[in-house]
């Protein structure tokens, strides 16, 4: 007879203080925006080292006062990037590190569906904590949100570009 034990499925949930985002906007913006100034919710249920299900939410507060731009960039801030929020509707999983994050996005009141790459990094231990780290990378376009592309008065002469890159290091613990 042949008796296993089920392995469960485990719930992670985000860390905020271990997570961050960097928002890239080409000749003009580089940004982290760190996870402790702002609001992180979310989970991911793994079962065997392999992604069952994915819920992400975040809400950015980019003109907070402890943004820090890039150091190229540190006479800017980004006045037409108020707040931005996400929250995920589908977890479309490929194989194990290739997964779609769909959900809607929110930048100063105009929401759009945007499709995400979500890669999961893996499980690693720091400190006696066991780490679930994920990235999540998506392209967006600024006009779509009625972000101005050429940006001039606002950045002192210089341009935005069209597109704007968000890159989401995301950490979930048990």
């Amino acid at each position: 007879m042949n008796t296993s034990l089920p392995i469960s499925t485990t719930k992670w949930t985000i860390d905020s203080n271990q997570s961050d985002i960097l928002i890239k906007a080409r000749h003009s913006l580089i940004a982290y925006i760190a996870g402790s100034v702002n609001k992180f919710k979310g989970h991911v249920n793994i079962h065997e080292d392999t992604i069952e299900d994915a819920s992400i939410e975040f809400c950015l507060d980019v003109n907070n006062t402890a943004y820090k731009p890039g150091k190229k960039n540190s006479e800017i801030r980004p006045t037409d990037f108020p707040y931005v929020n996400f929250k995920s509707t589908s977890f479309q999983k490929i194989n194990n590190n290739i997964n779609f994050l769909k959900g809607e996005l929110t930048i100063d009141n105009i929401t759009k569906v945007v499709e995400l790459d979500a890669e999961f990094i893996g499980i690693k231990t720091y400190d006696g904590v066991h780490k679930a780290v994920f990235e999540v990378v998506g392209q967006i376009n600024r006009k779509d949100f009625g972000l101005s592309s050429n940006a001039t008065k606002q950045t002192r002469g210089l341009s935005f570009g069209r597109d704007i890159n968000l890159i989401a290091s995301l950490e979930f613990s048990v």
